[in-house]
Order: C-alpha cells, then sequence, then structure tokens
C-alpha cells in the first residue's frame, strides 16, 4: 500500500491513454506486490510479470544489461496494450483478467467447454486452477485498497511521489555508484527508481536511448554538472583492472534436445549460460532431465559492445568463489571486482535482503 502512492499515479496516466478502467492498477499487487525486480519460477518478469516472448511482442527489450519487464513506464505501457488487446478479444473486463493470468487459448477453451457462455463466473469451473482463484485474488485486493481505512490500515508512505521525480536521457555510460557519488543520491534511492538496470551500470548502445529517474532537486545538480559528470565516469571505467561485462542479447533463442548422457552443467557449458538460467527459461524445478525433452535457451552469442573502446572477453568461473568482506567494502563494489556478477547476484547467492555488509564476512561470489 505504501508503495501504491508511488506507482499508482503513472499507472493511472497510462490506462487512461488506453481507455483501461483505473481499477486495472490492482492488478499489479496480484501479479507482483509492486516489485519491479519481482521474477516467477517460470521467469516472467517485473511489476506487470511479462515472459520473455511477451514482453518482446509488446517492445520490452532484455539484455544483459538491462531489463526493460522491470522499467516501470515502459512495462505499464506494454500491459495496457496488451490488456486493451484482451479486451478487444473478449468485451469483458474479467475475461480479459482471466487471459492475461492464463492466455487467451485457455479462456476461450473454458467458454467452448462450457457450452458457450461468455461469463467468468460461468466458466470459472472449466479454467486452470490457478486462473479461477486469480479474478477472486484481484476483487479482493482491490476491496482491501479501496476499503484500507475502514479496515483500521494505515499504509507507510515511499520515500519519493513520482511528481517528487523527473527523468534526464543518459548520453554516455554511466553506473548508478557514480551517480550517486556525483549528485549526493543515496545509492539505494538510485535503485528504486531505475530497477530495470541489472547490473546498476545504464549502457550507451547505438540506437537505444536509455533515461536515469532521479528526486527532483537533483535533476538540476545533474544536468547543471552533466559534462563534468561524464568525465569522472570515464575516468572511472579507464581505471577499472578487469573489462566491462559484453553486452548479451537475450533474443536469440535456440531449441536443444536432451541426448543420452547429458545434465545441465553440460548444457549450460555448451552455450556459456549458467545452469540457474535454463532451469528459469523453462520452468525447470529440479536439475532432472528426460533423454528428448526440449529446452528453451537464449546463448551468450556477443553482440554489439557498449563500450567499444574496451576489449571484452567472457570469463568461466570453475567452481564456487567466495570473497571476504573487507573495511569499505559494499556489495556493488564488490560485484565489479567479479566479471557479470550483480548486486542482485550477490543478494540471491548469499540470501542478503539489505545493504548491509560486516567486515570478515564471506560471501559467493560465482554461482
Amino acid at each position: 500500500m505504501g508503495l501504491s502512492h508511488f506507482y499508482f499515479p503513472m499507472f493511472e496516466a497510462e490506462f487512461d491513454n488506453y481507455d483501461i478502467p483505473l481499477e486495472m492498477k490492482y492488478l499489479s499487487i496480484v501479479e507482483s506486490a509492486l516489485k519491479p525486480k519481482a521474477r516467477s519460477r517460470v521467469g516472467a518478469t517485473g511489476l506487470w510479470q511479462f515472459m520473455f516472448g511477451t514482453g518482446k511482442e509488446y517492445g520490452l527489450d532484455v539484455s544483459s544489461y538491462v531489463d526493460e519487464r522491470s522499467d516501470p513506464i515502459n512495462s505499464t505501457t506494454a500491459a495496457a496494450k496488451y490488456l486493451s488487446r484482451l479486451y478487444k478479444i473478449f468485451g469483458d473486463w474479467d475475461l480479459a483478467l482471466a487471459a492475461y493470468n492464463s492466455g487467451p487459448g485457455n479462456v476461450n477453451k473454458a467458454i467452448r467447454r462450457s457450452g458457450g457462455y461468455k461469463n467468468y463466473w460461468n466458466i470459472r469451473p472449466n479454467l486452470p486452477r490457478e486462473t479461477a482463484g486469480y479474478v477472486p485474488a484481484f476483487l479482493a485486493t482491490m476491496y482491501i485498497f479501496e476499503f484500507a481505512e475502514e479496515h483500521g490500515f494505515k499504509p507507510e508512505r515511499p520515500p519519493f511521489q513520482l511528481i517528487q521525480t523527473d527523468t534526464v536521457h543518459v548520453k554516455q555510460m554511466i553506473t548508478l555508484d557514480q551517480v550517486a557519488e556525483t549528485t549526493g543520491v543515496n545509492i539505494e534511492e538510485l535503485q528504486f527508481l531505475n530497477p530495470s538496470y541489472k547490473l546498476d551500470i545504464i549502457p550507451k548502445i547505438e540506437g537505444k536511448t536509455y533515461t536515469l529517474r532521479l528526486p527532483r532537486e537533483a535533476i538540476g545538480v545533474f544536468t547543471t554538472n552533466e559534462e563534468k559528470i561524464y568525465a569522472f565516469a570515464k575516468a572511472e571505467f579507464d581505471k577499472r583492472e578487469k573489462p566491462l561485462p559484453e553486452l548479451i542479447k537475450e533474443d536469440t533463442k535456440t531449441t536443444y534436445r536432451v541426448k543420452s548422457g547429458d545434465y545441465l552443467g553440460k548444457i549450460a557449458r555448451r552455450y556459456g549460460v549458467r545452469v540457474s538460467q535454463i532451469k528459469r527459461w523453462n520452468g525447470l524445478r529440479s536439475n532432472n532431465l528426460k533423454i528428448g525433452q526440449r529446452l528453451t535457451i537464449y546463448p551468450r552469442n556477443p553482440a554489439t559492445s557498449p563500450n567499444p573502446s574496451t576489449p571484452q572477453k567472457t570469463t568461466s568461473n570453475k567452481g564456487r568463489k567466495t570473497y571476504t568482506v573487507q573495511s569499505g567494502d559494499s556489495l556493488w563494489s564488490i560485484a565489479q571486482k567479479f566479471s557479470g556478477v550483480s548486486v542482485q547476484n550477490l543478494k540471491d547467492w548469499n540470501d542478503i535482503s539489505g545493504n548491509k555488509l560486516k567486515i570478515g564476512m564471506t560471501l559467493i561470489v560465482s554461482e
């Protein structure tokens, strides 16, 4: 409820552009609990939980640096377009919600099996179990939000209102840590405002424009000192001992058929990806494979480098590496010491929820 004060104004503005009932904003609560980096066991990501393919269809790009499914504005535009399309198919918002969860095919199948009814409650027994509970979950969420005060809910307010922030177009590659250092904005606040940058790095890629969202008082600081800030960022990149991760576009899909003797680690090495990625892309809960099973894989095929002047290379980690936290370390500074490792990786591998570290603490730094 606290986060809704930040996100709901952008949802309402976008839904108004597509003539979508503003109450549809509550769908994001059911989908992600308003966590832009939320990821389901099958790889659906962001506030609106787009799968890779659906996100791509609605213009949400994914690379090793950026996941636009986690971008609040871009993903909300995509969700508005998708909901609008579903409503045109079914002419009913309850059915559009059901189709958002399980796909239009399952809803059409339920309509046929129910004898042609086009009312959600009549076709509900013929829907997948999760979808049968989906619209009730949406209605319950809407009720709780609309009648929060009567039930004694007092939401905390987020650190910002949307209106207290603004965006600038980024002209050169820069890290959120460098932005924090030059503007005085807390790194955690920058991560909250810019959740789509997977490595906390805003890349410079030909043909793409990326934005940086800042508190309004920091916009003036950034634009006034823009040239100095970019010069500082370039000097920092030039001093790096290890190259930046290569840019990998995750849109070159391949299908692999499991053979005798295959296991996930072997397949992962063949395509230069991680076991956890193969499991996520294919919704696998265990490491067990069957001969003949088909796996969807997005190989690590280097595309255009975000910084052509910097030589890029791929590192291979054999076994699990650890790092002992030293004085002055932060999750971001540690992530920079290891190629391809993000702050979120460190949090996931070490079961860390916040950003505080203790000197002497041992962290897993490779999967």
